[in-house]
């Protein structure tokens, strides 16, 4: 099951994509895409509704971030092997974790925003996981039960701010825009396998990203144990699970977004993402 959330910014509704990929509207079963939507029981509930009986929502539609009332985003860092070999950094020993404020969360598709005076504006696509119930010191073994799903996530950086500013890494990226999330969100049970999954990022039609899930250092199921000894999970957070070699700090020389470009992104079975981006101004801000 997809679900999504649709409409003009702060007024989007919940819906689902049937199998021919339209839009309906899910408002008569639930308010919103939210922590309590996304419990066991009730994603059981809307998985057992007849897409077709539900109202078709004409197109073209905006999608938000397809989960709304987010708790917490916690990041993973330096989580791909080769692209912890792509900057030069040593493999973890455990995860290295960091988080973005929620003021930084937009649609898929929304324009991403340039800082003030940021030289340095950089790219990484990421399994987002969805929390769907609360997970305090879960096992391994049993982590997964407490994911509703998966979603897309472009981890926007700013490597200045991030690397060269002093102190912890979320000065980087917790600005403005940094964090579009979606299309949809993909129900646990449709994603077989959360550690085969190919991705990839283009910038200006550029393929600078294409790897795949397999290249995690610490699994899905490791990261959900690990970070609920350190912090509840609770349902409607999210998990940014780390990104594939390709950014633009890791090419010689460095490449970063400038003012007018075009960000697409995409995970095998999670949807697409396109962003275009423009420099920050107090009259657009």
């Amino acid at each position: 099951m997809k679900l999504v959330r649709y409409g003009q910014a702060g007024q989007e509704k919940p819906g689902l994509i049937d199998a021919q990929g339209q839009v309906r509207d899910l408002s008569t079963y639930v308010a919103d895409i939210d922590g309590a939507a996304l419990s066991p029981e009730t994603l059981q509930q809307l998985a057992a509704i007849d897409p077709a009986t539900l109202p078709a929502v004409p197109g073209p539609v905006r999608y938000g971030p397809p989960v709304t009332r987010i708790g917490k985003i916690i990041c993973v860092g330096l989580n791909y092997a080769d692209h912890a070999a792509e900057t030069n950094s040593p493999i973890p020993a455990e995860p290295i974790i960091f988080m973005k404020p929620t003021s930084s969360i937009i649609g898929p598709n929304d324009t991403v925003v340039i800082p003030r005076g940021s030289v340095k504006t950089d790219w990484e696509v990421e399994l987002g996981v969805v929390i769907g119930k609360k997970a305090s010191y879960v096992g391994e073994d049993e982590a997964l039960d407490y994911v509703a799903g998966y979603t897309v996530i472009n981890d926007v950086s700013e490597r200045e701010y991030q690397l060269e500013r002093g102190g912890t890494w979320d000065k980087g990226k917790g600005c403005d825009t940094f964090s579009p999330i979606g299309p949809w969100m993909v129900t646990r049970d449709e994603v077989v396998d959360p550690q085969n999954l190919s991705m990839w990022l283009d910038v200006n039609g550029k393929r600078y990203q294409n790897g795949s899930t397999r290249t995690m250092i610490f699994t899905v199921s490791k990261l959900v144990s690990y970070i609920s000894e350190f912090m509840s999970l609770l349902p409607g957070d999210i998990i940014s699970t780390g990104t594939p070699p390709g950014v633009g700090l890791g090419q010689k020389p460095p490449v970063y977004v400038q003012a007018g470009d075009t960000m697409r992104l995409s995970i095998q079975g999670l949807g697409e993402q396109q962003q275009a981006t423009r420099a920050w101004s107090r009259e657009l801000a």
